[in-house]
């Protein structure tokens, strides 16, 4: 790097959720400053559901994400049953699964094929590679159409689904329903995933490694997305409710979004986090994904975050197969007059104290957690909501940190290709609204 100095400026850089900058300075080949600067303004769901019922803090949080409404949805019903000591049925938390393993199946198919996979073919956007490749294309059409599908019948629709309620769901579903979803996953299963699997195996992943501590969802019987306890790869496990002793949030002067640190400062959630830690959970076939694509535990890859992705594809389509098998032989069964769902602004229930309560789980792209403080009268006296992103900003911030000192003799746009890849590849949501990075390189 001795003697170099590099000015590159890149705007309107598509295929990211959200404004955000990177500024990277280079003066004689020494990195002087590098930072990931988010300059969406702030949205302050946090401050809308003060003062609000718990049960409409569910509706309200949704609104978070358009991508990721279950997995909030989720977050905040389970951070109020948490909080009132709700337990609710196996038959509701069996759908809630369901609905999560459809999410992250749109979600990684939206950005595996869409988002990331021109890079890998250098591409500028999905347009040209439906000419290039229309099968691939389609294919993860097919998978967000089978997505959407799924959340419509359990939940009424996907972006902000209507009939998740705490302790249950205000409509029901029928056998017919679930059998017709579970012929559709299969044939998926059968169909498209042998091609996806077989496209992604000859794309050039860029190599660049910098191991990071990896933190995620555990659970003993299942590879975690719903439930579990927090696994760090560094630190262990710890409970749910304790994870402000292992997760710092600190406001940056460079990004409304503040950055986390845990105990080994920054650390890594979402897709790959999960893999590295939870590999022997997988089912078989995502099992079998992995190895045709070359991925195995304690990848330190970043770049390759986009193929743990699409074993998660495969695994969440066959664990939700057998999730809706084990759901028919059981039967179906109506449970809103016995344990009638709390929703709604009617709600009263007089045995309502003060409490607090967490709620934990997998948005695709990694570790979420809702936080709630509920008074006397059932009014969020105050709430607190990590997201996956703001999770990986530091994170992200020490990869590049490291990347460019061994990329700084490549091509100016090589430089810029990798730099950009690397933001994408963690699928960073910063905003549903604008899709535009700009990075910087400032003398």
């Amino acid at each position: 790097m001795s003697g170099s100095d590099v000015n590159i400026n890149i705007h309107h850089v598509t295929r990211v959720e959200g404004h955000g900058n990177i500024v990277v300075d280079v003066k004689n080949g020494e990195l002087k400053e590098i930072k990931l600067e988010i300059v969406e303004s702030p949205r302050f769901f946090e401050a809308m559901v003060v003062g609000r019922r718990f049960s409409e803090a569910v509706h309200i949080t949704s609104r978070i994400c358009g991508i990721c409404a279950v997995s909030h949805t989720n977050a905040s019903i389970k951070s109020v049953e948490d909080a009132l000591g709700i337990k609710p049925t196996w038959q509701t938390e069996t759908l809630r699964r369901i609905l999560a393993a459809a999410e992250v199946i749109d979600s990684h198919a939206l950005h595996a094929f869409f988002l990331a996979a021109p890079d890998f073919v250098r591409l500028p956007s999905v347009i040209p590679l439906i000419g290039k490749s229309p099968e691939i294309v389609k294919i993860a059409v097919n998978m967000k159409k089978l997505s959407h599908d799924i959340c419509d019948v359990i939940a009424g629709r996907h972006t902000h689904p209507i009939s998740m309620a705490v302790d249950g769901f205000t409509n029901l579903v029928s056998e017919e329903q679930m059998h017709d979803l579970q012929a559709k996953i299969k044939q998926t299963l059968e169909n498209d995933v042998p091609k996806a699997v077989e496209f992604f195996s000859k794309l050039k992943i860029p190599w660049f490694e910098r191991r990071t501590d990896y933190v995620c969802l555990t659970h003993p019987g299942e590879y975690a997305f719903y439930d579990g306890t927090i696994k760090s790869s560094e630190t262990g496990e710890y409970r749910h409710r304790d994870y402000k002793l292992k997760i710092a949030e600190r406001v940056v002067d460079h990004s409304t979004a503040k950055h986390t640190y845990g105990p080994v400062k920054p650390y890594m959630v979402g897709a790959l986090s999960r893999f590295n830690n939870n590999y022997d959970q997988l089912t078989p076939q995502a099992k079998e994904a992995a190895g045709e694509l070359k991925l195995t535990p304690q990848n330190h890859n970043p770049y390759y975050i986009t193929l743990a992705q699409l074993v998660e594809i495969v695994h969440c389509l066959e664990w939700s197969a057998g999730l809706i098998e084990e759901l028919l032989s059981r039967g179906i069964k109506d449970e809103r007059e016995e344990r009638p769902p709390i929703s709604g602004w009617s709600v009263n229930l007089p045995d309502v104290k003060k409490s607090w309560g967490v709620g934990v789980t997998e948005a695709p792209r990694g570790l979420l957690i809702h936080e709630y403080r509920i008074d006397d009268n059932g009014l969020i006296d105050s709430a607190n909501c990590i997201t996956p992103t703001a999770q990986n900003l530091a994170n992200i911030e020490s990869d590049m940190r490291k990347l460019v000192p061994e990329i700084i003799r490549e091509p100016k746009d090589e430089i810029e290709l990798l730099l950009e890849m690397l933001v994408r590849a963690y699928d960073p949501c910063i905003s549903c609204s604008a899709h535009i990075l700009k990075v910087n390189f400032v003398e």
